[in-house]
């Protein structure tokens, strides 16, 4: 490998002077050759625009003569420059969007040989993990709304497109992507999830290893294994990570919406079956096309119901509660409740043991053998918990789907392979609710209340150490406030062994951290490293910030309203005395103040007391949040804010224009 050219050794010349050979230029082309399949109703009708378009195709290269072929777009994420051989020329952000060009090429070769013609254009995507702890996590939900506008704008940027393949993996782009086609409600449109990565033969995987600084500072991990570790999490190049979070939900619940094909969920990225996909995915936008079905009559207030249903089998991440509901506004539905997803989490089973949740911790990628997304709608129609009359982008019912999907030659073999290659029954990785109550597995989410929370909060329950949680599957816990307005603060006393540093048994409260504070960042940090210490499970968290879908323990997040909206959680003091239960059987939960220091009282005079209170004198928004996050914030904060999907409600918008004017 060669020595990096150091930045003093260029010199002016370097950089003004060229090659004289590049200074031969060339002044006029002859252009392609051919004729434009005009008609005289063409020229006396159409726009110009159509005219002009293809002008623009055949000056791109394209055969003139199949330049009347209807034409269909795809859009995806994609980031980075690679070489035809995958050497990275440019690195991408991350891997969910470094391969997944390739999916691109081989839906539109497919839309080629059907006839059709092929449009591509991108909206690249952050990732969550680099800007964890980072100035950058301040603009990543905020990203979600913009690329969804960008997508929507592309997508009304093609006038004459016949439908749309979109294809995303990751933790924001995904989501957007959802959006943008949920609302093209005249168009046939089709989802293709770029996947997961594989897990290392000898490693830990992507959201472990997140947590090698706090191991190493507490002496729990040596420098040398951080730097193997660090080096060697993401077992192939492309796909997102191998646990259940953020990514991986969306792509479950952008299946269970029926908006992408059966199966598609978390197949690993970079293989046949891969790309295998993607073409079927292009007949498949094609196939709607010719038979009039749109997203209109594919997203319904069922197929959402269905969706929230399947995250909840999953054991999905809390993310998703912004995400589908944001993705219901944007196909014009009812946005669910908080009451609807307690009722939904209540009623439906845990039946995947799939990473962070556990017991095992199975990667993604084996979740996709033992039979992804269809097989758990087996087990969740045997008890009568979906609706099979919804419509799906192959054209056919969910019923019917199942039907195939139960008899398959493709369901047999990959679980088959499953038990060969990693010696793993698929039913110990999906479960029938008989076996999953037997081995443990909880209900996903609950939504604690409380004199602290009175809009509600999220707790992903079933992410709870079993250890520190009763007999009677309640975890409780009254310990001392930590208040902390910057996460940088709250790392630090996390890796600290000094006085200040945060002890087993205390609550650590960080706030400032929603979308007014922060834009609602992700605390990935905290919850990782509380997670990866010995002594972490004895510490809980509460914020008005969100968590990746990977973070587990004893943290409270998305607690309304947020500190500075005047949520009584800015009122917290350090030595609070704060109470936190959540029954994981009955998803039920509260946060409160019951004391401070010595003193105890009960709930009710823990809201008298915070009624009285002044906020914190240190409550602010981050120095450095964007003017692009700050108005993210107002507009979603008068459109419903966090439980309502952080989204843009135009007409909610415009009325409180209205009366500011």
């Amino acid at each position: 490998m060669s020595s990096p050219v150091k930045s003093a050794e260029l010199s002016f010349a370097d950089i003004v002077e060229s090659d004289r050979a590049v200074w031969e230029v060339q002044t006029a082309a002859p252009g392609p050759e051919g004729r434009l399949p005009l008609t005289a109703e063409m020229l006396l009708e159409r726009p110009s625009g159509d005219i002009f378009g293809l002008t623009q195709n055949a000056g791109m290269g394209w055969d003139p003569r199949e330049l009347g072929r209807p034409g269909f777009l795809l859009l995806s994420t994609q980031g980075g420059i690679r070489a035809p051989d995958g050497r990275p020329v440019a690195l991408g952000y991350h891997t969910g969007h470094w391969e997944i060009g390739l999916l691109m090429q081989a839906a539109a070769e497919e839309l080629a040989r059907l006839g059709c013609l092929p449009f591509a254009a991108f909206c690249s995507d952050p990732c969550d993990g680099r800007t964890q702890g980072t100035t950058g996590m301040l603009d990543s939900l905020a990203y979600r709304n913009d690329a969804a506008q960008v997508f929507r704008r592309l997508i009304r940027s093609l006038p004459n497109r016949r439908g749309v393949l979109g294809v995303a993996t990751c933790d924001k782009g995904l989501p957007a992507m959802i959006m943008a086609l949920s609302s093209m409600h005249e168009l046939p449109c089709v989802l293709v999830p770029g996947g997961v990565t594989l897990p290392p033969t000898n490693g830990e995987d992507a959201g472990t290893v997140q947590s090698i600084g706090a191991r190493f500072a507490h002496g729990e991990l040596s420098l040398d294994r951080a730097a193997e570790l660090g080096c060697r999490a993401c077992g192939s190049p492309g796909g997102g990570c191998q646990f259940l979070g953020t990514a991986a939900t969306s792509q479950v619940v952008g299946e269970a919406l029926g908006l992408s094909l059966a199966h598609s969920a978390l197949v690993p990225s970079g293989q046949p079956i891969w790309t295998d996909l993607a073409r079927r995915s292009a007949r498949a936008l094609v196939s709607l096309e010719g038979r009039g079905i749109t997203t209109r009559q594919i997203l319904t207030d069922a197929a959402v119901r269905n969706a929230m249903t399947v995250h909840a089998a999953f054991g999905g991440s809390t993310n998703l509660l912004l995400h589908l509901t944001a993705v219901a506004h944007a196909a014009g539905l009812r946005r669910p409740t908080v009451e609807d997803w307690t009722d939904v989490n209540r009623r439906v089973p845990r039946l995947v043991d799939v990473l962070p949740n556990g017991p095992r911790n199975h990667p993604t990628v084996r979740v996709f053998l033992a039979g992804g997304v269809p097989e758990v709608m087996l087990h969740l129609r045997r008890q009568r918990l979906l609706d099979e009359r919804c419509v799906t982008v192959s054209g056919e019912r969910l019923g019917p789907i199942l039907d195939w999907w139960e008899r398959s030659e493709r369901r047999r073999t990959l679980r088959d392979r499953l038990r060969a290659v990693d010696g793993v029954d698929p039913d110990e990785v999906i479960m029938d609710p008989e076996r999953a109550h037997h081995r443990g597995l909880t209900s996903t989410v609950t939504f604690p209340r409380g004199n602290l929370a009175p809009e509600g909060s999220v707790i992903k329950s079933t992410a709870i150490d079993p250890s520190v949680v009763g007999p009677d599957g309640v975890y409780r816990k009254v310990g001392p406030a930590r208040v902390f307005t910057r996460e940088r603060a709250a790392i630090a006393a996390i890796k600290s062994q000094g006085p200040s540093r945060v002890q087993p048994g205390d609550v650590m409260v960080l706030i400032c951290r929603g979308p007014l504070g922060a834009g609602m960042e992700e605390i990935y940090q905290i919850t990782s490293a509380l997670k990866h210490l010995s002594w972490g499970k004895q510490v809980a968290v509460l914020t008005d910030a969100r968590f990746s879908g990977v973070s587990t323990g004893a943290c409270v997040g998305h607690i309304g309203p947020e500190a500075l909206a005047g949520g009584p959680i800015g009122k917290v003091l350090d030595g609070d005395l704060i109470q936190i239960v959540v029954d994981r059987n009955r998803l039920e939960g509260s946060i409160d103040l019951v004391g401070h220091g010595e003193l105890r009282f009960g709930p009710e005079e823990g809201a008298r007391i915070l009624a009285a209170r002044p906020p914190r004198p240190d409550l602010a928004a981050d120095p450095d949040l964007p003017a692009d996050t700050r108005l993210w914030a107002a507009l979603q904060h008068v459109s419903g804010g966090t439980w309502g999907g952080c989204v843009y409600d135009v007409d909610a918008i415009v009325a409180a224009l209205g009366r500011a004017g």
